[in-house]
């Protein structure tokens, strides 16, 4: 620890003859596996501060780390400091201003605990252990975005540590080019963030949460359920939104799951899902609850870990029969060693659409969805087979799709900067030569001057 001496800093410090350091630097995709040099924990901005203007005068690389669930792991490396923003916790709500403040490290289920105790949904993501700041940062997908809007739509201000050490806010009347880039360019760009300010949705009482699940499906039937959602995207209430997984696990093989959330009744939502409903072999769950109950169903879907590749592209289609018994067919035979495949479509539209592909960093607000295929291993020596088959098939879906989501991040891209931020990313580059002259925030994808 001589090594920290200079460092003034209240948090803890973890190296790797800690008894915690194993565990510690483990980051969600257990597929990546990195060895920093120390993961410093702050309690504070000011501990960030003080992190951050150590790694600059001892030259050292960093990472940005808040919830560690970066798909290909940027939030953690080799030979580097990882400062750790996980243990900055505090919510402050503001029931008067109908806004709530939270600092760097506040998960969505800690969020939406907080919030729903007190009458309050949120438009959070779905996963528990991801943290807000993330999860904002690249937009902030969620089973609520096609009423509220994404995470980034719902943000009022980012207290961001900038490449000086000093602390600026960004909001719409202050360093209102950095609060456009910071909603929807994804994490570790331009500063480190250690508060974000939201916007509260009104208060209610009950939604409806759903499942639907398809049983032992054959290609055809997949390619017609997929077929029925596209459509139903297109006039679907924006109350509704859901996950449609097409899936080949090891136990079930071939089958679909939906999982959604409605603003509304069951007996209403049964009529606006009626065109799946009716399909053969549909089993429906429908349950009229609170938010937060609601929200604790869909994230104890979620495992505490996994080892997987992943990525997603956004619709910019109607797609034919023939594209959708294509798109089906990817997962019919799964990698070696893969316990569960996926073309998964999390539903856009709604209120997402309300704002323009250039009112913030978030491009693809056109899209009906996203599209993304996954492979899930659990012995890692497949993991090389698996990358290879989510790659053979991100060819294919390339044909079909534009862009890639930020927040699922693909290592392998080429030109990534376009095919994340598409038309933004001049102005990006722009504000990223103003607020970072000297590239102190960088990762293998990050954006450039």
């Amino acid at each position: 620890m001589k090594f920290f001496k200079d460092l003034c800093f209240e948090g803890e410090i973890v190296t790797p003859n800690n008894i915690n350091y194993e565990k510690d630097r483990q980051v969600w995709n257990r597929s990546i596996q990195k060895y920093p040099i120390a993961i410093l924990y702050c309690i504070s901005r000011n501990d960030v501060i003080c992190a951050l203007k150590f790694c600059i005068k001892k030259n050292i690389d960093f990472r940005i780390r808040s919830g560690g669930h970066n798909y290909e792991g940027y939030s953690i490396g080799n030979d580097l400091i990882v400062i750790d923003v996980s243990r900055m916790k505090k919510i402050a709500i503001d029931e008067f201003s109908n806004t709530v403040k939270i600092e760097a490290g506040v998960q969505n289920s800690q969020m939406y605990e907080y919030l729903g105790k007190r009458g309050y949904p949120f438009p959070g993501g779905t996963c528990p252990t991801v943290a807000l700041s993330g999860f904002t940062l690249g937009g902030g997908w969620g089973l609520s975005c096609r009423l509220f809007g994404l995470g980034i739509d719902n943000i009022l201000e980012f207290e961001v540590v900038d490449y000086r050490g000093k602390l600026i806010i960004a909001n719409k009347d202050c360093n209102s080019d950095l609060f456009w880039a910071l909603r929807g360019s994804g994490g570790g760009n331009f500063g480190i963030v250690t508060s974000l300010t939201f916007k509260l949705p009104p208060k209610l009482n009950k939604v409806t949460i759903f499942k639907i699940y398809y049983p032992k499906t054959n290609l055809s039937e997949q390619a017609n359920i997929m077929d029925i959602f596209q459509n139903l995207y297109q006039i679907l209430d924006r109350r509704v939104n859901m996950r449609a997984s097409f899936y080949n696990s090891e136990d079930e093989g071939l089958a679909v799951f939906f999982i959604g959330l409605f603003y509304g009744d069951p007996e209403e939502l049964k009529r606006i899902l009626k065109p799946l409903l009716v399909l053969p072999k549909a089993q429906a769950d429908f349950e009229y609850t609170t938010f937060l109950q609601a929200i604790r169903e869909v994230e104890s879907i979620y495992p505490s870990s996994e080892k997987f590749k992943t990525s997603g592209r956004f619709e910019d289609r109607i797609y034919s029969k023939c594209d959708l018994l294509r798109l089906a067919s990817l997962i019919k035979q799964r990698p070696i060693g893969s316990v569960y495949a996926a073309v998964t479509f999390y539903g856009l539209g709604g209120a997402v659409k309300d704002k323009g592909k250039h009112e913030t960093a978030f491009y693809y607000r056109d899209s009906n969805y996203i599209i993304s295929i996954q492979s899930v291993w659990e012995n890692p020596i497949y993991a090389e087979e698996n990358k290879l088959w989510v790659a053979n098939r991100l060819n294919y879906l390339e044909i079909l799709t534009r862009g890639f989501y930020v927040n699922f991040p693909y290592s392998p891209l080429m030109n990534y900067e376009k095919k994340y931020y598409g038309g933004n990313v001049c102005r990006l580059r722009c504000v990223k030569e103003k607020y970072d002259p000297y590239n102190i925030f960088n990762y293998p994808q990050s954006i450039k001057e």
